[in-house]
């Protein structure tokens, strides 16, 4: 998607926020409780409650996604956890690797659900991310990988990985075949710095809300954001 400029992904933690992000033009819709961590997992309930109202959406909607949670990098738990969402009924499943000796046989694990669900892989630019996963993200069927950051408190995406070293992992992940994002604590002042490097898709969440990434969704700041991406206010890219 990145022809242009990247498109929006907003987290969302409840489906009153899904109609907001919808409304507010988001392109992809992501289900991320902020309250459980860096890849906080909705319950299955609510998981389910999403799918049920994204599908009544029809068409010319927001993509859908939902992160897996937290999880430690354990093969079979992070696989167990993935298919869980997948199961669900979300199209998209974000799967947290976070820095670990082990993070490459998760990879391998994933593969036979990467087969029949889109997954997007999600490196953490404050744990010094191993771009020597990209290759094995893309032999063992993901669609994507995006950085983010594991702690919230330790400043943006920014703050850890130059516009060079982000360019790179742009480019890296393209010749594997992989769309990409970026994301961790961004600003809206980030947006044309970030945007440079190319991505598919800008993350947001803390910047999107009232009182920071635990607070509330705030419509006037979505139209921020898709104002300062140069995209047409209201209508998602999909």
């Amino acid at each position: 998607m990145s022809e242009s400029q990247p498109g929006l992904l907003a987290s969302v933690a409840d489906l009153h926020e899904m109609g907001v992000a919808r409304a507010g033009g988001a392109d992809i819709v992501d289900l991320k409780q902020p309250a459980f961590g860096a890849l906080g997992a909705w319950s299955q309930e609510a998981l389910t409650a999403a799918v049920l109202l994204w599908n009544a959406w029809g068409e010319h909607r927001p993509a859908l996604s939902a992160t897996a949670g937290d999880q430690p990098m354990v093969p079979a738990l992070l696989l167990a956890a993935a298919e869980r969402i997948a199961g669900a009924g979300v199209p998209i499943v974000k799967v947290g690797l976070f820095a670990s000796p082990h993070a490459a046989n998760c990879v391998e694990a994933l593969a036979p659900l990467a087969a029949r669900t889109r997954l997007i892989g999600v490196l953490f630019a404050d744990e010094g991310p191993d771009f020597g996963l990209i290759p094995a993200l893309g032999r063992a069927g993901f669609a994507g990988v995006m950085i983010d950051t594991a702690d919230k408190k330790a400043g943006p995406l920014t703050e850890h990985l130059d516009p060079l070293t982000l360019s790179q992992f742009v480019i890296e992940a393209r010749r594997h075949g992989l769309m990409t994002g970026l994301a961790g604590s961004l600003r809206l002042d980030d947006i044309p710095a970030l945007a440079a490097a190319g991505p598919d898709y800008l993350g947001f969440r803390g910047a999107l809300c009232t009182g920071g990434r635990t607070g509330a969704l705030d419509p006037a700041k979505l139209a921020s954001a898709r104002a300062r991406l140069g995209l047409p206010t209201g209508f998602p890219r999909g």
